[in-house]
């Protein structure tokens, strides 16, 4: 693991050459690791240094290898984006229809996963998500707590979203392994992990303790973003 000043500038090169081309970034084959947008113990207390290090150093980066080897044979599609092979992962040759979309599912779910937290803790919604929130579900309060319980109500492994459909009103959703919402009817907005994987380094079997705590992280200007950026066909 490095330390907060080495990282940061790690990132900073990585940005330059990923916006340059020369990195290959993670859009198109072959793939790379999206490196985290702060320091592995940025999000510390509520998510420690190792916790981070194992999810997107290891687990993350396996899906990332296993996508590259999946598409490796079939140059047809090592052109698509990440989230063309999501969202057409039904155009796939059957030998490797089910290993590419549990693979760009799960580089797609932690990319978002990672990118939807933040150091700055206890951030508040913006203007638009605290509005949509309210009209949708009465309250931020209400809203954290179905939020809170899809999360915790997933049976083994898997993911509780929020989503904008397309007419920009919010949806919770959960799926499991690394299964994605239809991408042409939604778009996630944030989600929360709860594969073993994401928590149990430190919080064992508490994985409501670990919600709770995952709330504190979010990085609601990102949110907010992308809800603006979320396309709408009635507004």
């Amino acid at each position: 693991m490095l330390s907060g000043s080495i990282y940061y500038k790690s990132i900073y090169i990585k940005m330059i050459f990923h916006r340059k081309g020369l990195f290959g970034m993670s859009d198109r084959y072959p793939f790379t690791l999206k490196p985290l947008p702060y320091a592995q113990e940025a999000l510390e207390p509520y998510l420690d240094a190792k916790i981070i290090f194992f999810h997107h150093e290891k687990h993350q980066q396996a899906y990332v290898d296993n996508l590259n080897k999946a598409l490796q044979k079939y140059p047809a599609y090592q052109d698509w984006s990440l989230r063309a092979l999501v969202l057409h992962a039904d155009r796939f040759p059957q030998a490797i229809r089910t290993e590419i979309y549990n693979n760009a599912g799960g580089v797609f779910n932690h990319e978002l996963y990672f990118d939807c937290m933040t150091p700055e803790k206890d951030m508040q919604p913006g203007p638009n998500m605290a509005a949509a929130i309210e009209n949708q579900f009465g309250s931020y309060e209400k809203w954290k707590e179905k939020m809170q319980d899809s999360a915790v109500s997933v049976f083994g492994s898997g993911w509780a979203w929020l989503l904008a459909d397309r007419r920009r009103q919010l949806r919770i959703m959960k799926t499991a392994n690394q299964n994605v919402p239809m991408l042409s009817a939604f778009q996630p907005l944030l989600l929360v992990d709860v594969w073993e994987h994401a928590y149990y380094l430190q919080y064992q079997n508490r994985r409501a303790e670990y919600v709770e705590n995952w709330f504190r992280l979010i990085n609601w200007e990102y949110v907010e973003k992308r809800y603006l950026d979320s396309p709408c066909f009635v507004c």
